[in-house]
């Protein structure tokens, strides 16, 4: 049993780290009651933390092949408690945001040692039992994230989803010390400062100018003019790099281009909505916050039970068919949820989240191990976590571009004021205070997730097509690979459910 302790003591990171992506929802509503945010101070609360992730798992990863896996694995375990207790203390929605980005570096250097940690630490058959757990721990934790947030805000109060961080980080970390080896490449690539910089810079201003919405304002104007010059900035520095960050040119490859694309667009179309279908379970139906994560729990459950079941045939049936037919259910799914009328319940929406999760299920798997084999097995590391980054990157870009929607469709059942405060959270106050309001909350709380839901179901459309059209049947096939590209594929492709 000794010899699994390393194991347990990264696998207790990574499932805080990718719980704490969705753990938030839930709790969307009773934040906003006690910080009185605005609506687009909920979205930071959940994008920053992913977009953070995103922007540096790929640089950290340099960093931690250099300085030590161990000790940036530590160093973002000991920055992850911090900062969840500065987000369990938080009396300001900027001062939880703040603290929600600083949690983003944490998990960052988390998630970016963690398969490094696992490899170098077990070898031959244990390696592969290894990265199955790891896997299937990751998977548990996107299953079990809204229903941890539901039940510690429910009996403890929201604060709790961050402060329930503390005693884990503890033991992982004392874990960590006694029982993991330190680990670093022996041939450490150069630190891409300037490129993590541009990159940074580029995805935070896109997000800003989204979520900001006033397509009109120079403001507006001025953030998206700051993402075209720091991603123009970001290619011509990776060009003239001779360790980029990002090779540049393995986007030549179409399959791996359109794969990166559709992980972006796939967190897009499944997972971006919930939060505001979380909003409207709580503030509009009046769930509790328990409640309203069993409400999700069957996208949860069938994304884990089919992404296992499909690693029986993942070797023997083609990807492009797996992921595209995945993709489509995802749409499908989404368009089944666009039904929600002024006299709905939690109910209409479970048969099209159960669809998601089957369409995710399909995905996940085929599509990381695809990503991967579609380039030279060196540079297999490379393109995992380009995947993660696009991935994560989609998520924090379908929170922002469907709460546009979202937001368009509460100000034209509602107006722009009330909007407002619906959209912050406070749809349960409005109906406390004013009860004849109730056909114009409901109507304008249907109009919007309507909105959302067919732009969900266009995203995972789009995807499918992509798929269809770009990905070649086996690009598996393209390049031989030695058995440490196909643990690293096993490996990225068993961590997907939960990433």
């Amino acid at each position: 049993m000794r010899k699994w302790w390393p194991l347990v003591a990264v696998c207790a990171g990574a499932f805080m780290l990718l719980v704490d992506v969705t753990i938030v929802n839930v709790a969307l509503p009773a934040m906003a009651r006690e910080l009185h945010t605005t609506f687009p101070d909920l979205q930071w609360v959940i994008d920053l933390y992913a977009l953070v992730l995103a922007a540096l798992v790929l640089t950290v990863g340099s960093v931690a092949d250099r300085l030590g896996r161990r000790r940036v694995y530590l160093i973002g375990l000991m920055l992850f408690a911090a900062s969840s207790l500065a987000c369990g203390l938080a009396r300001s929605a900027s001062v939880l945001i703040a603290a929600r980005g600083v949690q983003g570096i944490g998990a960052a250097a988390m998630f970016a040692t963690t398969m490094a940690l696992i490899s170098s630490s077990y070898s031959g058959r244990d390696r592969g039992i290894a990265f199955g757990a790891w896997g299937a721990v990751n998977g548990a934790a996107a299953a079990a994230g809204p229903i941890i947030g539901g039940l510690l805000t429910t009996h403890f109060g929201w604060r709790w989803i961050f402060l329930v961080n503390l005693p884990v980080s503890v033991v992982a970390v004392v874990m960590t010390l006694l029982v993991v080896a330190e680990s670093r490449d022996p041939s450490p690539r150069r630190i891409d400062l300037p490129g993590m910089a541009s990159f940074t810079v580029a995805a935070a201003a896109l997000t800003y100018a989204l979520i900001r919405g006033a397509w009109a304002s120079g403001e507006t104007i001025a953030l998206l003019a700051i993402a075209v010059a720091a991603l123009a900035a970001f290619v011509r520095i990776e060009q003239r790099r001779t360790d980029p960050m990002l090779d540049l040119s393995l986007l030549r490859n179409n399959s791996f281009t359109a794969l990166l694309i559709t992980g972006a667009l796939l967190s897009a179309a499944a997972w971006s909505s919930m939060a505001y279908l979380s909003l409207w379970m709580q503030s509009v139906l009046g769930l509790s916050p328990i409640q309203a994560g069993l409400v999700v729990l069957p996208c949860s459950l069938s994304a884990f039970a089919v992404s296992a079941a499909i690693g029986r045939i993942l070797h023997k049936t083609s990807p492009r068919l797996l992921i595209g037919t995945g993709m489509l259910v995802i749409a499908a799914g989404a368009l089944a949820q666009a039904l929600v009328r002024p006299g709905s319940s939690w109910p209409v929406v479970i048969p099209g989240l159960a669809l998601v999760g089957i369409g995710a299920g399909l995905s996940l798997a085929p599509l990381s191990s695809t990503a991967m084999a579609a380039v030279h097995w060196s540079r297999a590391g490379m393109a995992g976590g380009a995947l993660s980054t696009f991935r994560q990157l989609g998520y924090a870009f379908g929170i922002a571009v469907l709460g546009q929607v979202f937001r368009g469709g509460l100000q034209h059942a509602a107006g722009s004021s009330l909007a407002g405060t619906l959209g912050g959270g406070q749809a349960g106050v409005v109906l406390a205070h004013s009860p004849a309001l109730a056909p114009l909350v409901h109507r304008a709380f249907a109009d919007g997730l309507d909105l959302v839901f067919i732009v969900a179901a266009g995203i995972g459309a789009i995807g499918a097509i992509l798929v269809f059209a770009l990905v070649r049947p086996h690009p598996a096939q393209a390049h031989g690979a030695p058995a440490q590209h196909g643990q690293a594929v096993a490996a990225e492709a068993g961590s997907t459910a939960g990433a």
